[in-house]
């Protein structure tokens, strides 16, 4: 077993290590950026409706409507022809979301990373062509011949898959980052008022953590600095109105609940209250079921 192992790492590095990729990889990349050109597709393809990466939920269906069909082609006999084939088709039109949420999370790889990637959706690919082309022999009545293509297609998901895990599992690759908090529900001095510029972040660390703190309009705002994404310095970021922006892959955060705005984070940045004590800026962090004030701007509190 452990031969096996290292022979399958040996694979993998000489993937990583294989610059020929980055031509397909150049290619790749503007396409990946036009899927998630507008904010409103970069969010959902992210997961953040759903506070998840989503390219991970998605692959369930492709792969298990096409395990199924394998099932039902081994074990189901003739009667099972008709369910087998269905299955094939919803696993071909379940793959075509799964690919696009997979290249919005590729297109923030580098490397050996971004090599792999190209490889894994290389095999996803061949996977995808073989099932279409399983599909419409069984509609032509050569169920053999589509049994054949589903099983190979198998295959090339599987390994395919494999590199996904490799990705995800080794390299951390769609892990959201470790993001540290003020925990301590005691107020924190966080900087003095005239330290803050309108429209322009401001970090600072309290109690071992981040913090970025932005006035805009009158009102300070506070958040956890390290990007739930990939734990990018927000307040290195860029400030647009009521949105702070990432500098490294460009997620957006509302800045008075955390929310995003766009993708690729999928989380929430976790937010503060704030207040003004003298020239003094302190922080509290808000557990969930709190109520949220600031009370720089004596607004009607929120619950977050």
């Amino acid at each position: 077993m452990n031969d096996l192992s290292s022979y399958m790492d040996k694979i993998v590095e000489r993937i990583e290590t294989t610059g020929v990729l980055d031509a397909p990889a150049a290619l790749l990349e503007p396409v990946a950026k036009r899927i998630t050109r507008s904010d409103a597709a970069s969010r959902v393809l992210s997961g953040a409706p759903i506070g998840h990466r989503l390219h991970p939920l998605l692959t369930d269906l492709p792969i298990g409507a096409w395990t199924s069909a394998a099932a039902l082609d081994l074990l189901g006999g003739r009667a099972a022809r008709p369910a087998a084939r269905r299955l094939v088709a919803l696993g071909v039109l379940a793959a075509v979301p799964t690919a696009l949420s997979g290249a919005a999370d590729w297109q923030h790889t580098r490397e050996g990373d971004r090599r792999v990637g190209v490889v894994h959706a290389a095999a996803n690919s061949v996977g995808l062509l073989l099932q279409v082309a399983s599909w419409s022999a069984r509609r032509r009545g050569h169920f053999f011949r589509g049994k054949v293509l589903s099983a190979a297609a198998l295959g090339a998901v599987g390994a395919g898959g494999y590199l996904g895990g490799h990705l995800v599992f080794r390299r951390g690759v769609g892990v959201d980052a470790d993001v540290p908090v003020v925990d301590n529900p005691a107020w924190h001095v966080a900087c003095r008022a005239d330290e803050l510029v309108d429209g322009h972040p401001h970090g600072v660390d309290v109690d071992g953590a981040r913090v970025v703190l932005v006035r805009d309009l009158g009102r300070v705002y506070a958040l956890a600095a390290t990007c739930s994404h990939a734990g990018g310095p927000l307040d290195e970021g860029y400030v647009d109105g009521s949105v702070i922006e990432c500098p490294w892959h460009n997620s957006k955060f509302r800045l008075d609940d955390g929310a995003v705005v766009r993708g690729p984070a999928a989380c929430p940045q976790p937010v503060y209250q704030t207040r003004l004590r003298g020239d003094i800026v302190e922080i509290r962090h808000a557990h969930e079921g709190e109520i949220l004030v600031d009370v720089t701007q004596h607004d009607t509190p929120t619950v977050v």
